[in-house]
């Protein structure tokens, strides 16, 4: 029997987090998970721990308390805690495979420093390549590592180019589902809660990446992604809506052919095929019935309406330090609408100040990134846009 594939999982108490360990548990004879870890959700780490049996574990966010670190000591699991965590996790676990699935900027300097370890990655934080795209797969490159997408798109794109020539590219197509407002008038904006921003109609996924769907700035992030991921210019990534969110992504070649990769909005489908990958195994998955399915609609997005996807555009053509600073701004102004602080509409309209507001730094190193990252939260939160 083959060796197991050693797993390392960032951020196992999110939605990918959790659906990786859920395909990791119906393929128990292929993985072995070395490490998990969690911002602030210490219960269900410690009960994933339990179960799993990792090496290590990091919790980032808070301290633990007495009696959760005794938890872990029981288990006979070194704890890392704090900024450093997530660094310290990747740099002295044992494992074949990152799974990066944390939200938000943090990402990219654990999967830099996996990649300098020779280590694949299988990422799902699409805010690595955003923020800093070229360096990442430059070190991809250079270490002869795969980085191997897990959000559904990407997947799908992936798929569709499985035999394929990168010159016979002519148009990558990311569908996006609209949201929860793609119906809604933009004058309607201003009004809408928390709790409808939060009800997508076809993915189950965390606060951040809820909201960044219905901004359409998920989508944007995408569009960056794909553009490294599949070495196209950005020119060739056009995003089409699909409200039913079956098919995950296509890509138009040069002969007029297109291939698109369908299946029922199930995330464990393209991680399983991101950790298997070369290989196609078998799943107990739903499966798509299209003696059920009625219609599949397709339209253009209003870029008017949803500006945060114009801005994302703008600032991957702009380059350098723009993606990483419009990331930034995003991240800020949608934690400051989560907790009542900014409208939803006045989340574009921080990202464009704060765009407006910097000074790119072009052809970035790691420290540059770094440093804008920093300086376009500071920005948000000293001049952020208040309620009224």
């Amino acid at each position: 029997m083959p060796n197991k594939k050693k797993i390392l999982i960032l951020g196992a108490s999110g939605s990918i987090g959790v659906n990786s360990l859920n395909v990791v548990e119906q393929m128990p004879q292929d993985f072995q998970v070395m490490g998990l870890t969690t911002h602030t959700n210490v219960k269900l780490l410690t009960e994933q721990s339990a179960k799993h049996r990792p090496e290590f574990v990091a919790v980032t966010g808070r301290n633990l308390k007495t009696a959760e670190q005794a938890a872990f000591d029981e288990l006979g699991i070194t704890v890392f805690s704090g900024e450093s965590a997530l660094m310290q996790i990747v740099e002295n676990a044992d494992y074949d495979v990152l799974v990066n699935a944390v939200v938000g900027a943090a990402g990219f300097l654990p999967t830099l420093k996996a990649l300098d370890l020779n280590k694949d990655i299988a990422l799902a934080n699409k805010e690595t390549l955003v923020v800093a795209g070229e360096l990442v797969i430059r070190a991809a490159k250079q270490n002869k590592c795969s980085v191997l997408p897990i959000d559904s798109e990407h997947s799908a794109i992936f798929q569709c180019l499985v035999g394929e020539e990168k010159e016979s590219i002519e148009e990558i197509l990311l569908t996006a589902s609209g949201g929860p407002f793609r119906t809604l008038a933009k004058e309607q904006f201003a009004r809408v809660t928390v709790a409808q921003a939060l009800s997508h109609p076809n993915w189950n996924m965390g606060k951040k990446i809820t909201i960044d769907s219905a901004t359409m700035m998920n989508k944007g992030l995408e569009v960056i992604e794909a553009r490294w991921l599949f070495d196209v210019p950005l020119e060739k990534v056009h995003v089409i809506i699909h409200p039913q969110s079956i098919i995950h992504s296509m890509v138009a070649f040069h002969d007029g052919s297109i291939k698109a990769q369908l299946g029922v909005p199930d995330m464990r489908v393209p991680i399983q095929y991101a950790l298997t990958f070369p290989d196609r195994r078998p799943s107990q998955f739903p499966r798509l019935d299209f003696s059920k399915m009625k219609s599949l609609t397709f339209e253009e997005p209003d870029l008017t309406k949803f500006r945060a996807l114009a801005l994302a555009f703008e600032a991957s053509k702009t380059g350098g330090t723009a993606p990483a600073v419009m990331n930034a701004a995003n991240e800020i102004a949608v934690r400051l609408f989560l907790n009542g602080k900014m409208r939803f509409d006045q989340i574009a309209d921080t990202i464009e100040k704060t765009l407006n507001a910097h000074d790119v730094i072009f052809e970035p190193a790691a420290e540059d990134l770094i440093f804008a990252d920093k300086w376009a939260r500071d920005f948000v939160i000293k001049r952020r846009l208040i309620k009224s």
